[in-house]
């Protein structure tokens, strides 16, 4: 790719050259169990307050745990929910798979849900500070957008089974993943919201006697590190889309959605099936909703 088309965000090679695991991993620091007895855990996002939610799929019940790591239910009965995040205006946007596919909107404190799009097939989703929301429609091979004003319209297309979705922390740039195959796409963001200039820009590792990496939920941190769940583990690209290194799964089971949470967003938390796990790090999440922050190289 062409990086001169791409958001600043994604710098040279040689800007980012030392931006290995051992940046972002603590010596003698590992996973530590959340909760555990889900369903199917996903969705994984984060408020302002350092705040983690995740949904229990199967159970439709949205939970919220506390930066000093207390579990409790955030919404019941509600639909269920594959894809989280928190948008400009104070609202929790979400991608429903039950009993109907639609990305709504709970309006915060009293949960009043919205439709956004309806006859869709949402898998995950982003909202940016100026409003628009980005999801995948993993079926339909493309991701869709809703602007500020309600419209709903193709944002790309031609991604083999896109899964996770984020932005670069000046939300300049827009990372998709492959579930079904081996690369996670970037896009330009343009002023309008529009996306141009889609590139295969990561590779992802298979396991062996795979051909796809199960290329799943996705994050980034404050230093424009993306951070993919897949079959062997969570994948970590540097912002050029070099491989940084993979952070091995809490459980031989299915790491699914992450996110930054907790005290100071240092918190690396993951859905991972029938647990939630989260280990502190050396790097700090980013908001989308708030404004978009310039990356230096050099910051962590």
């Amino acid at each position: 790719m062409a990086l001169t088309l791409m958001s600043v965000s994604l710098v040279t090679r040689s800007a980012a050259q030392d931006m290995p695991l051992s940046m972002v991993l603590i010596d003698g620091e590992g996973w530590q169990l959340v909760g555990e007895g889900y369903g199917f855990t996903d969705a994984a996002c984060a408020d302002a307050e350092g705040n983690f939610y995740f949904s229990d799929l199967t159970k439709s019940v949205v939970h919220r745990v506390s930066p000093d790591g207390k579990v409790t239910p955030f919404l019941e009965n509600g639909p269920k929910i594959s894809g989280l995040k928190f948008g400009p205006d104070g609202r929790l946007y979400a991608c429903t798979q039950g009993p109907k596919k639609q990305v709504v909107a709970f309006a915060l404190p009293s949960k009043e849900m919205t439709v956004l799009a309806d006859n869709v097939q949402p898998n995950d989703l982003v909202v940016s500070h100026k409003g628009f929301v980005y999801f995948t429609e993993t079926g339909k091979g493309q991701v869709t957008i809703v602007d500020a004003k309600g419209n709903v319209r193709v944002g790309a297309t031609g991604i083999k089974a896109p899964n996770g979705i984020t932005l670069s922390p000046d939300e300049g740039a827009l990372v998709v993943s492959e579930y079904s195959g081996t690369n996670a796409w970037a896009f330009r963001v343009e002023a309008d919201g529009n996306l141009a200039h889609g590139e295969r820009y990561m590779e992802l590792r298979t396991p062996n006697g795979k051909t796809d990496s199960g290329g799943d939920g996705s994050t980034t941190d404050s230093a424009g590190r993306y951070y993919i769940t897949s079959h062997i583990g969570i994948q970590m690209f540097d912002p050029t889309g070099r491989m940084g290194g993979v952070i091995a799964k809490p459980q031989n089971r299915g790491a699914v959605s992450v996110a930054f949470a907790g005290p100071n967003l240092e918190y690396l938390y993951v859905a991972c099936s029938d647990k939630v796990y989260r280990r502190k790090t050396q790097a700090k999440g980013v908001l989308f909703f708030q404004p978009p922050i310039a990356v230096s190289p050099a910051r962590k």
